[in-house]
């Protein structure tokens, strides 16, 4: 992979223990090529952080970042902070969670069978990709289902998450109830990239909807919101109402019409997502993938 800037890359400090590295949200600026890119055009476009949960000289990365640059941004930094013993999480497989794997060959990536089964299927074709993910590094400790990791006294629970990808793990701190959603959540709007299984999402956000939550760091989202330490749990209602809102689109042409700002004003005026225009594409493909589909999965 060519080398990617990392000027952009800003460190937040949302809660103690914990850093964001956050890139993207800045117009007019791309980091890789003019041409279209799932680089530019997706993740630095709508802004993308990936997370770090440290104490005294161990740390956990949750997801690697969109290039191997960033990873190694994130390395450097950890290890300018005395965190020598790193290990990583991967939230799932798709290409701005692990294109940073390469930065961390030596450390411990961790990830569900269903994650590491993915990256196995995928790896030819991101390699392929604009840009590439070249060397792809396969997680060496893989588990199902739920499992605990400490980083000094602190309980991380990675916990499966059927949202927006049906590989999904989200990473849950008990002591301070913050959760590191992944792309489970979404500002201003969830990408949806499984149509078919908008059903299945709707049933995990009611069940995530039960957990005890005090604030929600999302991948993709405002970087004030989450400087600041995170969104409120109303963000998980507003992906329901969103979600099933798209799912009636089939039906109500006014509604399909819409834009983002129009169909999402409600949780707009409320707070729980904040309005970012580059959404708007997202929304118009998310509104056509949805009619696209002619029979969806409710299982």
């Amino acid at each position: 992979m060519s080398k990617t800037s990392t000027s952009t890359l800003r460190i937040l400090e949302p809660a103690p223990n914990i850093l964001a590295f956050y890139d993207g949200r800045i117009p007019n600026r791309r980091l890789h090529s003019q041409n279209p890119n799932w680089l530019d055009d997706g993740a630095y476009a709508l802004g993308v952080a990936s997370y770090a949960v440290f104490e005294g000289h161990e740390g956990l990365v949750y997801d690697t970042g969109i290039s191997i640059d960033h990873g190694k941004a994130v390395r450097t930094e950890l290890e300018r902070r005395g965190i020598t013993a790193i290990r990583v999480v991967l939230s799932h497989a798709h290409n701005d969670h692990v294109a940073g794997t390469e930065a961390f060959a030596d450390c411990e990536i961790i990830a569900s069978r269903k994650t590491a089964d993915q990256m196995a299927k995928v790896a030819d074709d991101l390699a392929a990709d604009d840009p590439p993910i070249f060397p792809l590094i396969m997680p060496n400790l893989v588990f199902e289902g739920v499992k605990t990791l400490h980083v000094g006294a602190m309980s991380v629970e990675l916990r499966p998450l059927d949202i927006h990808s049906f590989d999904g793990h989200a990473m849950y701190l008990p002591q301070s109830r913050i959760l590191l959603a992944g792309d489970a959540l979404e500002d201003t709007a969830t990408y949806v990239d499984e149509p078919t299984r908008l059903h299945m999402h709707l049933k995990e956000l009611d069940r995530l909807s039960a957990w005890d939550i005090a604030s929600i760091l999302p991948c993709h989202g405002d970087p004030d919101v989450i400087a600041k330490g995170g969104y409120h749990v109303s963000m998980i209602q507003a992906t329901r109402s969103y979600i099933t809102r798209l799912l009636r689109c089939r039906e109500d042409v006014a509604l399909a019409s819409m834009t983002l700002q129009e169909f999402v004003a409600e949780d707009i005026a409320n707070g729980s997502v904040i309005y970012y225009d580059a959404y708007e594409e997202v929304h118009q493909r998310n509104v056509q993938s949805v009619l696209d589909v002619q029979i969806f999965d409710g299982t």
